[in-house]
């Protein structure tokens, strides 16, 4: 794996770790909250995230070598799962939660780390990404010190994200929040081709040729 820079890393993480597509989901979920409780849930939603890179960050590439599956492999299965991922996004699909008003702050900090954090903001193409951008740490430790400033940056940006998500849609309006739904999502697929055609060039070298 070449040497990438902590901006490379930064920018894919940035179109498969944002939480754009949670955005409206998250709105739903605070409607009605006092501003400490809306804090809350922000706290939460993002610390969910941050783990969840920083566990697949950790033990990724050790979980591939546990069930013996190839690099080369994983990149594949990871390019696919980032297609399905991109097309979603470039769908634009509103989600919604029933009845959010009804419901009890603990099960509003529980939604906000699934389904909130985990899939839409980290799902499985971000760990996917995460655990092939790590695959070299053990032999070039500071690949994992970028990669981890990167997932520091990325927390903070999803901090924020949601944060000032009303705001953020007041100012976009929702065609825009949708036209940058789509962008991201765009990236997405570039990022998952790119991963497809790497495993197989290191599947089938003579291909590469």
């Amino acid at each position: 794996m070449q040497d990438l820079s902590f901006q490379h890393y930064l920018l894919g993480l940035f179109a498969v770790a944002n939480n754009i597509p949670a955005i409206p989901l998250y709105l739903k979920l605070i409607d009605g909250l006092t501003v400490k409780d809306q804090h809350k849930l922000c706290f939460v939603a993002t610390i969910a995230s941050f783990i969840t890179m920083v566990v697949s960050m950790v033990t990724g590439m050790g979980v591939l070598s546990f069930f013996d599956i190839s690099v080369d492999a994983f990149r594949i299965a990871g390019g696919l799962l980032l297609l399905g991922t991109g097309f979603s996004m470039m769908d634009a699909v509103k989600k919604s939660i029933d009845a959010a008003e009804e419901m009890t702050l603990s099960k509003k900090i529980s939604t906000a780390i699934v389904p909130i954090a985990i899939p839409l903001t980290t799902g499985a193409g971000t760990m996917s990404t995460i655990i092939l951008f790590s695959q070299d740490i053990q032999h070039f430790h500071f690949i994992g010190l970028k990669l981890f400033l990167a997932i520091i940056t990325m927390t903070l940006i999803i901090y924020f994200s949601f944060r000032y998500a009303p705001k953020l849609v007041g100012l976009l309006g929702q065609t825009g929040m949708d036209v940058l739904t789509k962008i991201f999502g765009l990236i997405t697929l570039a990022i998952g081709v790119q991963f497809i055609l790497s495993g197989i060039a290191g599947a089938f070298p003579k291909l590469a040729m």
